[in-house]
């Protein structure tokens, strides 16, 4: 007999995967491996006109979800894995895969939104919850997934340039070394971004205000200014950005570490003022927010204002 779905195979620490495929014709020496899985009856499927088998319900559904930069497995154990084509940002309608998963019995499961991907990461999962499914459940999600834009897409990074503005009166004049321009390198090396100029104009607000600006007259989409961040007299880095930025979208963020953070747009370019804590916590809002920025993702306030859920970001 031919089977007609994936047996599984599980070895506690050793394997879990497909001993048998579907579509495998079942062969006499086969019988010893299927009683060690627990398979003393093989069951025979035949269809109805108004089912699906749980591979063609997942691909169905899989090739629906996905846009620009997904690219799918072949159909496994009753489930297709949608995986990165490209670096980028992960983009997901969390809505749709919440309107998916309220229809009973079909599962998609998706990485965090926003979050930083590398080409060939596994992305999400869809598949039915039984061996045979409505087809109508399936019509019903693929009419939702098309309901608009990709459901689950990479954005491919936009900025590949960034500027430094270092102030501080303290590192301009050598006392104390620049501890930032090395951090922010090797963070920005990740996503293939290069620091192209930095400054350090100190604690003077027309200078680091004329900082800012010479790095965005350069065309240097990205800006980012570290220092002066707190509420102090003497930090001048928030004012510095506003004059300098048509839009600033935030100054604080319901994040921590980080929560000092600001975000500001002067036309299409990108500039952060950095708090502290992104010299020396692994993870900050700045990492968080970073990646969408380069994918060229334009921020509002209320964007920020969402990340609250989640934004405790200390191990």
């Amino acid at each position: 007999m031919t089977l007609a779905h994936d047996l599984t195979r599980i070895v506690p620490g050793q394997f879990k995967g497909r001993a048998f495929a579907k579509g495998h014709v079942v062969r006499a020496e086969d019988i010893p491996l299927l009683l060690d899985i627990g398979k003393r009856h093989i069951y025979v499927l035949e269809l109805e006109d108004h089912e699906l088998h749980e591979d063609e319900a997942a691909q169905r559904m899989a090739h629906a979800l996905g846009g620009t930069g997904v690219v799918y497995t072949a159909p496994h154990e009753g489930k297709v894995v949608l995986k990165a084509a490209q670096r980028g940002v992960l983009r997901v309608d969390t809505e749709r895969v919440f309107a998916i998963n309220r229809i009973e019995g079909l599962s998609l499961a998706t990485r965090t939104p926003w979050s930083h991907v590398d080409e060939g990461l596994s992305l999400a999962g869809i598949r039915p919850i039984p061996l045979v499914i409505e087809a109508a459940k399936v019509e019903q999600a693929v009419a939702i997934a098309q309901a608009g834009g990709p459901v689950v897409e990479v954005l491919p990074y936009r900025m590949a340039q960034a500027a430094l503005v270092t102030t501080g009166s303290e590192i301009q004049s050598g006392r104390i070394a620049d501890k930032a321009g090395p951090v922010l390198r090797e963070k920005l090396a990740r996503y293939g971004v290069t620091v192209v100029r930095q400054d350090f104009p100190g604690d003077d607000l027309a200078a680091i205000v004329a900082a800012i600006r010479a790095a965005l007259a350069d065309g240097v989409p990205l800006v980012l200014v570290t220092g002066g961040m707190s509420v102090d007299p003497d930090d001048r880095s928030p004012g510095a950005i506003r004059a300098a930025a048509d839009e600033v979208v935030t100054y604080g963020t319901p994040m921590l570490p980080g929560s000092m953070l600001m975000l500001a747009y002067a036309g299409e370019a990108a500039i952060f003022g950095l708090p502290g804590a992104v010299l020396h916590d692994p993870v900050t809002s700045f990492d968080i927010l970073l990646p969408r920025v380069l994918a060229g993702v334009r921020l509002v306030r209320d964007d920020i204002a969402r990340l609250g859920a989640g934004g405790w970001l200390n191990g």
